[in-house]
């Protein structure tokens, strides 16, 4: 009698252990993919006229996030049109030795700021670069490093199905 009811209790025991490690997996799963689809997606390719371009897809929370690099260094930008710079905050501006040039007002999403004005030797989103681009360092601190108008005002931009594409202009490729 003692022997069957110690198998018994080891099955359960058993089973248990197995609903534990199931349910554990399972929410081992869900994390990867809701931070693998927090990120979206980045792809940079030449199209077969020869104009670079760069696809994103919306992160789970509608922005568009990039890859990319200011004056050689790896950087991610938050794509903002809102935007008429590159914006950075001051700790990220320090952290990458950006000169700092007057100081303005601006106008920020959170209201009047002061920043001063630089230039970025390079800005780089895949295969897509621009040289000298203007920028402007926050005192403020945000989350990220706002690619604005400064840089994209130089490509084509077109949003459909939460993709965004920015493709370089054929216009300019010609000029080249």
């Amino acid at each position: 009698m003692a022997t069957g009811y110690g198998e018994n209790s080891n099955s359960q025991l058993g089973r248990r252990m197995l609903w534990l490690a199931a349910i554990a997996l399972l929410g081992s799963l869900y994390f990867l993919f809701s931070m693998l689809g927090e990120s979206g997606g980045m792809v940079s390719t030449v199209d077969s006229g020869g104009a670079a371009m760069v696809v994103l897809e919306q992160d789970r929370s509608g922005h568009y996030v990039a890859e990319g690099q200011i004056n050689g260094q790896d950087v991610r930008f938050l794509i903002d049109t809102g935007a008429t710079d590159v914006a950075l905050p001051e700790s990220v501006a320090r952290t990458l030795g950006l000169d700092f040039g007057p100081r303005v007002k601006v106008m920020t999403a959170a209201g009047p700021s002061g920043a001063w004005m630089t230039r970025l030797d390079e800005v780089a989103v895949g295969d897509l670069r621009r040289k000298n681009v203007r920028a402007s360092i926050t005192s403020g601190e945000f989350n990220g490093i706002l690619l604005g108008m400064s840089f994209l005002k130089h490509y084509n931009l077109q949003q459909q199905d939460g993709k965004l594409i920015i493709r370089q202009d054929q216009r300019v490729l010609d000029d080249e």
